[in-house]
């Protein structure tokens, strides 16, 4: 080791929430070992805390060597908590590629790594919440992005190498990729594809068995025994891996993957620069059966593009929508996983499909949705979603298809509803003479706001409630009566506000609408949306 040292595995710098609320950081060895009593690990920003979840999956893989099977993996389900003595010497054994300041051997850097000019550039490139370019945007400012600490920069490197964004980088010495020293676009981190999806227990423990996928289920992922994590690999130079065409190697790969050569710059006690250049390129497709931390949804544009039959593309989150409106591509029995015999047009998340097979009981777990939106041909961040939905662990399981398909109805009925809402809003705003598009879809994005915000509550508590032994027909009625009703009012509020105008009427392409007409017409688009169950009829008295 160097003589100023920072080891990864007993400095604190994982940041997590203890399950008594409270906020710690931990070393990468206490992590395991406070394991049972955390909640989670959060980072400085969701994406960050994905990224040190990832790379405690892939030390978890690797300490127990799998697991190889399901027996397997319910030993330690069933242990209570990690195998620590295992997971020290694992690390113990690789101490030297977790000093963040090795002269070798730096984490997840290049030893050496330099530019023709030998400089170094601001902390902005690195810390992602700071915008290039655009320091008086940030919260950050003077000293605190001059200089971070050891354990700050540790995170930002763990999160640069998942979530880094495209666009011209830096050209190293003895990178062949170079031109006028600079290398262009050659695509994100590898994360920064994925819509991020991980399983939650009640402690970090368990949210790291529940997305430990056994490495013997060919269903959920494939895996071959050079897979390996990116401290195993030999040091990186400035240029890709030898071996970059035959990758990834596995789940365990990706876990970990080397998307850029970075170098930290240290001074005193602090960070105060680095080198974030292009290391392994890898493109999304078709990697569904090695990256389980996201659904994937049929590319019909790919396959046309590469000449291919079949191209599966993870399906990233739409941050303008909250999880629960994208069940169907989340739920396994409604976006199965597979040899792609049926071609499916989503595969679930291989976590979430483990989930449910591993654990067939009521037990409430969390979907916990992460991601990073890029713009400008991927080469900004534009925004971080982040988003939890709490379901009980049986229904997710392969018993529950009946209610899973039930969940997703509701999903689309509710859609249904508030599209109904929407082109009552549109037609009273016509109704009362208005004529500019601008007005009358300002009025439907308003109408759909509103409707989805007073539905999101209610549908993720009737979710939570749902499972293998739901009856499902009752639970249909509950969750239609609860949206109708909601709707129903916010429909009567827009035609109470719509003003004599509007009840008047106008012509609109050769018919008169008014606000009672189109009151009755979303009255008729709601019921047919969302149905009223029909009434039992009583027997006949003698």
């Amino acid at each position: 080791m160097t003589e100023q040292a920072y080891s990864l595995l007993d400095e604190p710098w994982i940041p997590c929430l203890t399950v008594d609320g409270a906020t710690v950081e931990v070393s990468l060895l206490d992590l395991f070992h406070r394991a049972p009593d955390l909640r989670r690990v959060v980072g400085d920003l969701p994406t960050q805390g994905f990224a040190l979840l990832r790379l405690a999956l892939a030390v978890l893989h690797r300490a127990v060597d799998g697991p190889a099977d399901e027996d397997a993996w319910h030993d330690l389900w069933e242990a209570g908590g990690p195998p620590v003595s295992q997971i020290e010497a694992y690390l113990r054994g690789h101490a030297d590629r977790f000093d963040l300041f090795h002269d070798k051997t730096p984490f997840l850097q290049v030893a050496g790594l330099h530019t023709a000019k030998g400089e170094f550039f601001g902390l902005e490139r690195l810390i992602a919440d700071v915008p290039a370019g655009h320091r008086f945007f940030s919260t950050r400012a003077g000293r605190g992005l001059a200089s971070i600490s050891p354990a700050e920069a540790a995170r930002w490197l763990v999160h640069a190498q998942a979530y880094d964004v495209s666009g011209i980088k830096s050209h190293f010495i003895g990178d062949p990729r170079g031109k006028g020293g600079k290398v262009y676009p050659l695509g994100l981190g590898w994360a920064g594809y994925l819509g991020g999806m991980a399983v939650e227990g009640e402690t970090l423990w368990e949210t790291l068995l529940l997305n430990l996928v056994p490495l013997s289920l060919p269903d959920l992922v494939e895996s071959g025994p050079a897979d390996r994590a990116a401290w195993e690999a030999d040091p990186p130079g400035p240029e890709p891996s030898p071996d970059v065409a035959g990758r990834p190697y596995g789940p365990v790969d990706l876990l970990t993957w080397p998307s850029r050569r970075m170098l930290l710059r240290r001074e005193g006690d602090g960070v105060t620069g680095v080198l974030i250049g292009y290391g392994d390129p890898l493109t999304p497709q078709n990697q569904h059966l090695r990256e389980p931390m996201t659904a994937w949804r049929r590319s019909e544009a790919q396959e046309k593009k590469l000449g291919m039959p079949l191209v599966y593309m993870p399906l990233e989150h739409d941050p303008s929508r909250a999880l629960w409106r994208g069940l169907a591509a989340i739920l396994p029995n409604v976006a199965p996983r597979g040899r792609d015999d049926d071609k499916p047009p989503r595969v679930t998340a291989g976590v979430v499909a483990w989930a449910g097979r591993a654990l067939e009981r009521p037990a409430p777990v969390t979907l916990h949705a992460v991601g990073m939106v890029y713009g400008s041909n991927n080469s900004v961040v534009d925004d971080v979603v982040d988003d939890r939905l709490t379901v009980r662990l049986d229904l997710l399981a392969d018993g529950s298809a009946a209610a899973q398909g039930m969940v997703v109805d509701a999903v689309a009925a509710t859609d249904a509803a508030v599209l109904a809402l929407r082109n009552l809003a549109s037609n009273l705003v016509r109704a009362a003479g208005g004529t500019d598009a601008r007005l009358v879809d300002g009025a439907r994005a308003r109408a759909a706001e509103q409707a989805y915000g007073a539905l999101d509550q209610p549908f993720r508590s009737w979710l939570s409630t749902l499972g293998a032994d739901s009856d499902v027909d009752a639970a249909r009625t509950e969750w239609h009566d609860r949206a109708r009703r909601t709707i129903d009012g916010l429909g009567q509020a827009l035609v109470d506000a719509a003003g004599p105008a509007a009840w008047v009427g106008r012509e609109v392409s050769g018919r008169r609408v008014t606000a009672p007409e189109a009151h009755a017409w979303f009255h008729a688009a709601l019921l047919a949306a969302l149905p009223r169950p029909p009434r039992t009829q009583e027997a006949p008295h003698d």
